[in-house]
Order: C-alpha cells, then structure tokens, then sequence
C-alpha cells in the first residue's frame, strides 16, 4: 500500500472519530502528494492540492523542506500549477515560518530575476525567524553591494516586520464561560492521561474539560458572533499545577482564533480569567499564544465597620461578589483604558493584563515573534552601523538606590543581556536573561518538538551549558503510544544536541529517572537560571523555572528567557523538629503557617520564595523547592552554607560521572563540561572568591515568613477536602491537617512512594519502618497496596550497595524489569508492595492509576481531581499527601494511623531532619 493510501485510511478513521486529517510532516507523503499535483488526470489531484496548500506544517520539517522547494520550482517556472500562481507562491511561503522557505527566500531575493527578488525580499520584510545561516548571507550580500540585501537590513533594523502590523483593537468584545469553581488545574484543559495525543492538536483538543463544556462554549459562539469567549475559574486561580502549553492550546483552539488559513490547528490569542488571577507559569504560556489573562477580582474579602475582615466558623475569610461572570456574561476589554467593562459600567482595571510588552505579544500574536524580531532588528542595525530606532516598548528598569539585592535579584542581575551598562536592576524590572540549563520532559516534548520546527531551529544554542531530555512520565508503561513516540522524540532531542534518557543508536541503558531530580544533578552552580518543562522545575541550587513547551523551545533555541525580576518572600526558621517528625511535615507547616500568619492570603503566589534551609543538601532541600509549585510560588532559592553547597555539588559531580561511565556524553562533551563547571565553583567557594549566594542585608521583600519548628507536633496531611460545602476550596493545595484529624480511622485504599518528593532517605524510611514493624509483629502485611517508585536509577544502585534494596525485595509482590517493561497499565492491585520503575508513575495520571474511588495516601504532588484517581459512582476519589513513613503505615493498616501508631512505627529510624542556621 502507498504512503498515500495509508494516510487515506488514517484520515477514514479520523473521520469516524469527527477529526479533519492529520496534518502533514513527513516528506515522503507530501512527495507523492506533489507528484499527485502534477499529474492533471490522478484522481485524489484535487484533494491533494488542498492538503499541499491547507494541511501541511511549517517550519523546519521535513514536508515543510519539500514544499518550499516545490514552491521554489513554480515560481522558476519548472512546474506550473494553475491553482498555485507565483504570488500565492510567496504568499504560501510567507506563511511557513522559517527554516527552508526562508533559504528559498533568500535564493530569489539575492538572486538575478529582478520581479521575483523583490517579491521574496517584501516576504522577508515579513519574517522573524533567521538563524546565523540565514543571517550570513544577508550581511555577506550587502557587504558585497547587493541593492536588497540593503533594502531588507533597512526593514528590519526599523522592525517594519512588526511596526506594519495591523494594532490591537481599541474595544475586545467577550463573552463569559465559567470552566469551574475553584482553582482550576491545567489538568482539567489537558488532561494527564491524554498526554499522549498532546501533539495531535485536533485530537488533543477533544479531551478540554468535558464534551458538555465544548458544545456550551460553541452555542456561546454561535450567539456571539462578534466576541471572544473568556474562560474563566470563578472563585479561583486558572491554570495551577504546571504551565501545560496543551491546555493554552486547547483553549485556543476552541476560543480564539486561526493564527495562518495555512496552517492547520494552531490558534493564537485565547483569553483567560481567574477571581485570583492566573497562575504564573500558564499566564507565560498565554503571553506564547499572544493570549490575555486577567486577574477579575470579582470576589473581594468582605469587612465590618471597622475594617476588619469578616471570618466565618472555620476562621476564613468570608468572600462577597463585586460583579457577575457567571456565563454568558457579556464584557468589554478596552485596551486604551485598559479597564474591564461591562457595558459603560467599569469593572476593574486590568493594566497588568496589558502591559505594554503584553500588548506587543497580542499585536504580534504572541512572544516568540518579539524575541525574535528583537535579535533581526539588532543584527540588521549593527551590520548597517546604526542605531536601532526605539521601536518596541522599552525594558522596564527599576535601580532603588541604596537597596540591596535578593537572592534572584543577584542572580538575573549576573544573567541580563541587553540592559543598561552598570545598572542594578530590582524587582518588577523586565529582563532578557541567558539560561545556563533546559529540561524537556516526554509528555511535553513532542510538541517541544513541534515548536522548535515552528522556529526553524536545528541545533541548540551554544550559551546553554547543559539540557536533558527525559523519559520518566512515560516510564511505567512502555505501550504503545509510547513506542510510537518516545523513539522519534529521543531522536530528535539527541540531533538537537540534548543529552537524552534513550540512546536512539541504543548504545546505553534506556533511563527513566525523574527530569527534575537530573537536573537538580546537572545544575552546578546556585547561579544558574534553569528552564523546564514541567512546572516542577524547582532546583535546590540557582533559580528554575516551570515553562510551556514553547518557552523550552526558545531557551534551547536561543538560549535566553525573557521575564521580569520576581518579587521574593523570605522564609526562614526557629526552634527545633520533633524526634518524630520527618521534613516532609515541615514543608507541609510552611504552607499552614504562611496562609495562618497572613489571614488566608497567600503571600507566595506568583513570587520567590528566598528558602534559608543552608544545612541541608541539595537532594533532601529539593523536598521543599519541589513543593513550591503547589504553594503556586513562581520559583525558589535555596540559601545554602557554603560546605553544604560544596557537599552538594561533589554529589552532583558523582551522578553527571555515572552518566559520562554509562555513555550517555555527546560529541560536544556536555556532561564532562558540567564536572569541570563544578569543579571550578567548588573552588570559588574554597578560596572565598566568590562564596555561595546570598542575599544582601538591605534586601527589600514582599513579605518575611518565620517558620516555627516547636509547635509542629504531628505528620501534616495535605488533603483535597473534597466534601468541602464550599467547591471552590476543594482540590487546592491549601488545605493542611495533622495526623489527629483523621481520628486513626479514616480508610486508605492505595499508598504511593515515589514521584519527585522522595530522596534516597525515603526508600531508606520504608526499608527501616518494616524492619521496625517486623521486630515488633513478627511479620508485616499490608492491608493496602503500597506502591514505591525510585525516583532515579543512582538511587537502587545505592540501595542495593547498602543492603536496603534486598529488604524491599523481600517485602515485595512485584518488581520492575527493564527487559521486560510493562505494556499495559495495572487497574487492580492486591495487598502488596509493588517496586515499580524508576519515574513518576502514579503521580502523573497518565499511565499508572489508582481503582476509581479510591482514597490514596502518597508523597507525591498532585492532589487535582482526577489526576492520581477518578471519581466512580457514589465516592470521590481523593489522594492525600504526606510523608514516606506516614504512606507506609497507612497502606500496612489500611487506613491512616493515629499518633502512638506512628510514633511506635519511626521509634529509632533515622527520618530527614532539619536544623536552621543559627546566626553567626
């Protein structure tokens, strides 16, 4: 069967599944397509023409090659097609981004047909997408006296690409969907479990919120012809839990509008709102997609005569509604104003929302074209010995006189480009900032992949010290989908020049280990800017950042990040833990205080949390950066001793060894120029050259949190409260309670070990409990499945070393093999202990999950519904969140412990403890 009839047949089934077909990216389809074309009698000419001309992708992919040349080919009159004119020929080229139609650009603009080099240079005025390659032969062209060349240099360095764009409309008319009460999680406009189909966007696009919701927000369309639809998180945060640039997609896809009648699927400017705003990671990936997001404050804390906030029985403050975007809602978004209307009613003001670098990202339809119009105007001024007229908005600088720097202050200081020589800038400034390390994680990567097509990037920007491209959130189950897309992917990443957890030439060991603790691993300085793909990209040496897969592909394209300087809250400690507590507890109680001290309000969202936890090292510290995504924390800093850095950084040295023994080094010596980096800051610190970062004394925060380590008596459970009468207190991360709620009663149907939260103390904590529990009963037996998943490799190699590893093999029903992977995912579990491979396993969703209804307690993150375990009939599912001792007696008992239980079970084991650095 042809390449072409098969795709028939795909298309057939799509069909049968109310999809258009799959939109093109192989060269050997759209070939037959072209030869299709050519042939004026074939029979599936026509619908060729439309796939040729509708249904093929841009950039830099391998149909985007063909099709640029097949364009090439009609305008030099080799080919002639009736329907495809040379003008619509450079218009569909206008339309592919980048990447070959750009080099076919430039052949015909410097080039000796007159007509047809002009016509390509009035295209290339159009584009923002040039790489070195292409910029090269601009400036040896015009260095040479080429009249365009000339002409196009001039374009750009007055940035007509973007001043000839049509502006932003005065008045946005929308109309109000409300998605759901509560914060909502990115899960519910991406789903986990549908990671797989993320880079099919049609097909992805299908899972948003519910099928009931879709046909909801289509009738809001159809009577609205005119507006946009907003949606909206009433009484909530829109977007926790991680950037998730399918969710942005998803939403544009059904809300906003076509960015190319070219380019099938990818839709620009979707418009977002939340009671509390949007959550900072996603609000980036809506800037991607030249999207808007709006903090509503449509519900407001309600006080008495004398000011004072009103609390209801529960001591919380009790909301009142200042207007109405209950859907259907008809609202108006002045950008002028920048006011919120509801007819001439005003509303709010949304300056934030539209703020002048935010209005460039809409008029451009989106970030990218900014980044990169910025470097083309740039490259075209310096090569014409100009200077660039003041075109974009400019950079925001703030320099407080006399106020000394946070943490990150320090560190985007050390990392800016571009802003004025010798100024120190502070908080709320707008930074370009060059990235030192990139993760990509594998539910994400494929459409990673995507974007850096899109771009018209092939290799990675050498300012980049290191990246890493995963394989654990499809570790658990080698399935299908997963053989059909984490090969391809791997192979991309590793020609793009990442260090990948699969080998394509399979030269070494496939790894699974979890992205975020490889890059705490690989991160060896604590003044290294970090980008990830997951909003779990928290590191416990510099300041990392949870990204869109859009936003990884530009880091690793360019090697920069645009963002402003973040406020920080400063977070420090007193007392003493508990014999008994593990510091698990104390992450736990960091959030309950912080939300006890400030009535309710939580001080850490959207900004730095500046963590002073220096006696600890980097894998146990990263237990509570990890844990700064759920306290909606944009990112943290570890303050740390300079010995404890040092320790950390020659455990960091060891694993990026291992990684070099196994093969995993590329051509360019990545991962040996890391040990080298390493070595040269470890004797920084030594000489006193340059000690670890800290902040200065006269630093400025949003607010000062002490944490008190006395009064933390019990385990701190956080819990879903999915009974709460209020829905918008369901599934947040806010709710903290102590082992003495439960009543030593409340049942427990799974417990989950992994994700990660846990360190290698932790697999260590479960060894020691049943040894412990052993002693004291003679035998252990588990009342519930507990299921345990290391986070890394290094971490069993080391558990075997130190007999650990033979004691959880003995207790176990189950074991992981790598010869012989799962290929389906498990839905029933017996009463055993299940050691499952490396990776993020139950955490995800999207793989491995609880029996629907299940009451799960596990150290891992995520407590959305649905994520861990799905509702069934007559129960909610819930997944509670704890420390590794308190998972462990819990699946032992069935149900959750009380205090004697617990303190009978840890007696003698050695738990993660913590001691605040007194000061000097």
């Amino acid at each position: 069967m042809s390449i072409y009839k098969e795709y028939l047949q795909e298309t057939e089934e799509r069909k049968n599944q109310g999809l258009h077909p799959k939109p093109i990216d192989s060269a050997e389809l759209l070939s037959q397509i072209i030869e299709q074309i050519k042939d004026t009698e074939n029979e599936y000419r026509k619908d060729s023409l439309q796939l040729f001309i509708y249904n093929t992708l841009p950039g830099t992919t391998s149909a985007a090659g063909v099709k640029a040349e097949f364009l090439k080919e009609i305008i030099l009159g080799y080919v002639a097609v009736e329907e495809i004119t040379v003008d619509f020929a450079f218009e569909l080229l206008s339309h592919m981004k980048g990447g070959p139609s750009i080099k076919v650009l430039l052949d015909f603009a410097l080039g000796e047909d007159v007509s047809n080099a002009q016509k390509a240079a009035d295209v290339l005025k159009t584009q923002v997408f040039l790489y070195e390659a292409d910029t090269a032969r601009l400036k040896d062209a015009y260095n040479n006296g080429n009249a365009i060349a000339k002409d196009i240099l001039e374009s750009y360095a007055k940035a007509e690409f973007f001043t000839k764009l049509p502006e932003v409309a005065e008045e946005i008319k929308i109309v109000t969907f409300v998605a759901g009460e509560g914060d909502i999680s990115t899960d519910l406009l991406s789903p986990g479990n549908q990671a797989h189909s993320r880079s099919d966007r049609e097909l992805h696009g299908k899972c948003m919120i519910t099928p009931e919701a879709q046909e909801q927000i289509k009738a809001l369309q159809a009577q609205h012809p005119d507006k946009s639809v907003m949606l909206v998180a009433e009484k909530g945060t829109m977007g926790v839990g991680s950037s998730r640039m399918s969710g942005v997609n998803n939403v544009a896809l059904w809300t906003g509008k076509q960015a190319s009648p070219y380019v099938p699927f990818v839709n620009i400017a979707p418009i977002v709102g939340g009671t509390n705003g949007i959550s900072p990671i996603f609000l980036t990936t809506v800037d991607v997609t030249g999207g808007i997001g709006i903090d509503l404050k449509n519900w407001v804390k309600k006080v008495d005569e004398n000011g004072e906030v009103v609390r209801n029985e529960k001591n919380e403050p009790v909301l009142e509604q200042v207007y109405s975007v209950e859907t259907g809602t008809v609202l108006t978004i002045n950008t002028k104003t920048k006011k919120l209307y509801n007819g001439d009613k005003e509303l709010i003001d949304i300056a934030k929302a539209l703020t002048p670098q935010k209005m460039e990202f809409i008029k451009a339809g989106g970030s990218y074209a900014i980044v990169f119009g910025k470097k083309i105007q740039t490259f075209a001024a310096k090569v014409l010995n100009i200077e660039a007229p003041a075109v974009f908005a400019p950079s925001k600088e703030i320099s407080i006189e006399g106020q000394g720097l946070t943490a990150v202050e320090k560190i985007f200081n050390r990392n800016a480009v571009g802003v004025t020589p010798g100024k120190v800038l502070h908080a709320g400034s707008d930074v370009r900032v060059e990235v030192n390390i990139v993760g990509s994680q594998d539910t994400t990567g494929l459409m990673t992949a995507q974007e850096l097509e899109a771009m018209a990037a092939t290799v990675i920007s050498p300012i980049v010290d290191g990246a890493y491209q995963s394989g654990c959130h499809t570790a658990s189950v080698w399935d299908k989908k997963a053989q059909a897309n984490i090969p391809k992917l791997m192979k991309f990443m590793n020609d793009f020049g990442l260090i990948t957890a699969r080998d394509p030439k399979d030269s070494y060991h496939s790894m699974t280990d979890v992205i975020h603790k490889v890059l705490n691993d690989i991160t060896i300085d604590d003044w290294a800017i970090i980008i990830g793909g997951d909003s779990h990209t928290r590191m416990s040496k510099g300041v990392a950042f949870g990204a869109d897969s859009g936003t990884v592909a530009l880091a690793l394209a360019t090697g920069e990040a645009s963002m402003p300087i973040p406020e920080s809250v400063k977070v420090t400690f007193k007392g003493s833990m508990k014999e008994h507590m593990d510091f698990r507890d104390v992450v736990h109680a960091t959030q309950l205080q912080m939300l006890q001290q400030f009535g309710g309000e939580n001080v850490f969202q959207g900004r730095i949390i500046e963590v002073h936890i220096g006696t600890l090292l980097a894998d146990q510290a990263f237990t509570f950066t990890d844990w700064t995504a759920e306290m909606k924390a944009k990112a943290s800093i570890c303050i740390s001793e300079n010995d404890t850095l040092i320790q950390s950084l020659e455990i960091a040295k060891s694993r990026i060894q291992i990684m070099i023994d196994k093969g995993m080094d590329n051509h360019n010596k990545v991962l040996q120029g890391l040990i080298d980096k390493a070595n040269k800051r470890i004797a920084e610190i030594k000489s006193g050259e340059k000690p670890a970062l800290t902040p200065d004394a006269t630093a400025k925060y949003y607010a000062e949190v002490v944490i008190d380590l006395d009064i933390i008596e019990e385990p701190m459970i956080a819990d879903p409260d999915v009974n709460n009468a209020d829905v918008s207190k369901r599934y947040t991360h806010d709710t903290i309670r102590d082992l003495t709620y439960y009543g030593g009663d409340k049942k427990v149907d799974l417990g989950f070990v992994g994700s990660c939260m846990v360190h290698k103390d932790d697999l260590k904590i479960v060894s020691q409990m049943l040894k412990n529990l052993e002693k004291q009963t003679g035998k252990v037996e588990f009342k519930a499945p507990l299921v345990v998943a290391a986070p890394t490799y290094n971490i069993i190699d080391e558990l075997k070393e130190e007999g650990d590893w033979e004691y959880l093999q003995k207790y176990s029903g189950f074991e992981f093999s790598d010869l012989l992977p799962k290929n389906t995912a498990r839905t029933e579990y017996e009463n055993i202990m299940y050691l499952e491979r490396p990776g993020c396993n139950l955490c995800m969703g999207n793989q491995e999950k609880a029996a629907k209804g299940d009451t799960v307690m596990a150290t891992s993150t995520r407590l959305f519904q649905g994520r861990v375990v799905e509702d069934r009939d007559g129960k909610k599912g819930e997944s509670l969140l704890a420390s590794t001792p308190v998972v462990v007696l819990s699946a032992i008992l069935g149900r959750i412990p009380n205090i004697g239980e617990y303190k009978a079970a840890v007696e003698g084991i050695n738990l993660t403890k913590f001691t605040p650095v007194t000061t000097k």
